[in-house]
């Protein structure tokens, strides 16, 4: 089978998804669709995190219940405003959301935790995501055990 030499970029670039373009994900232009270009200059629109609160336009009832249980959970109790903002911190690391890593941010800084117990955190998430991968591998090495003759 003959490989082509793409870029991961390049091939989001060339990607159609129901005559939808997909360009320069992060960079100036974001998504053509029919020719058009889109007004977002980017994927992520910091402006987005605002509209969260919008969450209750489609369901009400479902969003003030969540409203209510994230205000309630991020009180401080037996931890912290501050630890349960680091751990946000990490845990929007983990999970790869830009918003969450922006509001969590400012959150531990307001909270008053320094840069550099937010990148330990940040380092703690990422140990945690490699141990969980790595950890995994045990299944694999299972799987080939009882695959050899």
């Amino acid at each position: 089978m003959r490989k082509l030499n793409i870029s991961p970029v390049d091939r989001l670039r060339k990607e159609t998804v129901n005559h939808t373009k997909i360009f320069n994900i992060c960079g100036e232009k974001s998504i053509c669709k029919e020719g058009k270009m889109s007004k977002r200059p980017y994927y992520y629109d910091a402006k987005d995190l605002e509209k969260f609160k919008d969450i209750t336009r489609v369901s009400p009832e479902l969003g003030e219940k969540f409203f209510d249980y994230y205000n309630t959970t991020m009180r401080a109790g037996s931890l912290t405003a501050r630890e349960k903002a680091l751990i946000a911190l990490a845990v929007s690391h983990a999970l790869k959301c830009p918003y969450c890593i922006d509001a969590y941010s400012k959150t531990c800084l307001e909270q008053g935790a320094d840069e550099e117990q937010m990148s330990e955190a940040v380092h703690v998430s990422a140990a945690m995501a490699a141990g969980i991968n790595l950890v995994h591998s045990v299944q694999m090495m299972n799987k080939v055990d009882d695959l050899e003759l």
